[in-house]
C-alpha cells in the first residue's frame, strides 16, 4: 500500500528539526515493524541546520536500532546539488529511472482504482469509481479544507 499522511513529510525550507525528527524516529522504532513506508518529500528543500540534525538523528538512531528492515525514503531532485541531505546520504543513493508523464498517469489510473461503493471518501470527487487518491493543498493546515 502507499504511504498514509502520518508516514510522509513534504519538506519546505520552513520544515523544524522537530518534525524530521519525529519520522525519523517513526521509521526506526520498534513499531516500524508493521510494513510501514516512512517518506521524506523534497528534502533537498531542508535548510542546512535541519539537515544536519536529520543526519545526526538517522545515523544515531541507525546504529541505534533493533530493528532490522527498517522502510525511509528520501525523495530529492537530483539537479540540487548543493543540498546536504544529498551529500549526506549519498552512499544509500538510488537513481530512479525517469517516465512521461503520460506513462505515470497510466500506471496509476491502473493501480489505483477504487471498487464502485467501497470507498465513501473517493466518491466525494466528480469522477465515480476512478482513483482513490486525490491531493488537496491548503494555506492553512487543519482547518477543514
Amino acid at each position: 500500500p502507499l504511504p498514509t499522511y502520518d508516514e510522509v513529510l513534504v519538506c519546505t525550507p520552513n520544515t523544524e528539526e522537530e518534525e524530521v525528527e519525529l519520522i525519523v524516529r517513526r521509521a526506526l522504532s520498534s513499531d516500524s515493524q508493521n510494513q510501514k513506508i516512512y517518506c521524506l518529500l523534497g528534502a533537498e528543500k531542508l535548510v542546512y541546520k535541519v539537515s544536519k540534525q536529520l543526519e545526526s538523528h538517522f545515523f544515531h538512531l541507525v546504529q541505534s536500532s533493533t530493528v532490522p528492515d527498517y522502510r525511509f525514503i528520501i525523495f530529492c531532485n537530483a539537479k540540487a546539488h548543493n543540498s546536504y541531505v544529498i551529500t549526506a546520504f549519498d552512499t544509500y543513493k538510488v537513481t530512479i529511472p525517469c517516465y512521461s508523464k503520460t506513462e505515470i498517469q497510466a500506471y496509476l489510473s491502473t493501480h489505483l482504482k477504487v471498487p464502485c461503493g467501497t470507498a465513501p471518501v473517493a466518491q466525494a470527487f466528480e469522477e465515480p469509481c476512478q482513483q482513490n487518491m486525490k491531493f488537496v493543498f491548503s494555506d492553512q493546515a487543519g482547518m477543514g479544507r
